[in-house]
């Protein structure tokens, strides 16, 4: 087991689905920002602006940018993380999935709304695991997670951000989005130093309030997957979307668009 985490971590993370594990990225915090700035400057193509008209401040986001930003290239393969994640996982490997960038300005109000991330990708299987991590000090703007989440009986319904609107047709296989504030949940949450990481399961509620503070809250996140990650079918566009990835139902999740990164010995 690798030394930032214990057996204790582990125990967390399996039965709350969320853990925080100091100094994840703490060698990697300037490569990150060098990184989050190049992409913030030539964004890709699923970068998006989450704020509507008349609202103060800037969200921005980003994702699937690993493989042309070399900064997050080097964290990808070099730093802890991947070992981190088969730890926590209890799987023999880790394959990369994904990175995501959020950038929340000083004075931007607009929360990120409460989802699962689960419910929005191709991928079947429990092994599964997020590491968001801020790259600024954050406090208020931290993330938020709801303990136990991804154990309950239904999924949440996806939406999209700034639209508001439902991803996929609003049926009896998912649950509409609680408010876990008002429904008193049990909610997870850190004040976090640049270079900690929250490992949270793809199931898991979670959101982060607006950044009403004066300093940027710029955050990175390396999504994982496990040995018993699968393609399932979605009734709708999955996000991302990875075009043309020709796998069906029930097929291993493609390692040469989805690398493995680690592997125990």
């Amino acid at each position: 087991m690798h030394k930032l985490i214990t057996n204790k971590h582990v125990q967390s993370f399996q039965r709350d689905g969320v853990v925080l594990i100091k100094g994840l990225f703490a060698d990697y915090i300037d490569i990150i920002r060098s990184g989050i700035e190049y992409n913030m400057s030539f964004p890709g193509p699923y970068a998006a602006e989450n704020l509507k008209e008349g609202e103060d401040g800037r969200f921005f986001d980003d994702y699937c940018n690993w493989n042309r930003i070399l900064e997050f290239e080097d964290v990808i393969w070099n730093s802890p993380a991947a070992e981190i994640a088969a730890n926590l996982m209890e799987s023999n490997r880790a394959q990369f999935f994904h990175d995501h960038v959020l950038v929340k300005e000083p004075g931007t109000s607009k929360a990120t709304p409460w989802h699962q991330d689960g419910p929005y990708y191709f991928i079947d299987g429990i092994q599964n695991v997020s590491l968001w991590s801020p790259l600024d000090i954050v406090k208020d703007a931290s993330l938020r997670c709801v303990s136990g989440s991804h154990l309950w009986d239904k999924p949440v319904l996806p939406t999209r951000w700034l639209a508001e609107t439902n991803f996929y047709p609003d049926d009896d296989k998912y649950m509409k989005v609680p408010d876990p504030d008002v429904e008193g949940m049990d909610i997870k949450e850190w004040e976090m130093e640049p270079g900690d990481a929250v490992a949270f399961n793809y199931g898991i509620l979670h959101g982060a309030r607006g950044n009403k503070t004066n300093l940027r809250r710029r955050a990175f996140s390396l999504r994982f997957l496990g040995d018993d990650a699968r393609y399932i079918d979605r009734p709708g566009p999955t996000s991302p979307p990875f075009p043309n990835h020709g796998m069906k139902a029930g097929d291993e999740i493609r390692t040469d668009w989805f690398p493995v990164i680690y592997e125990k010995n």
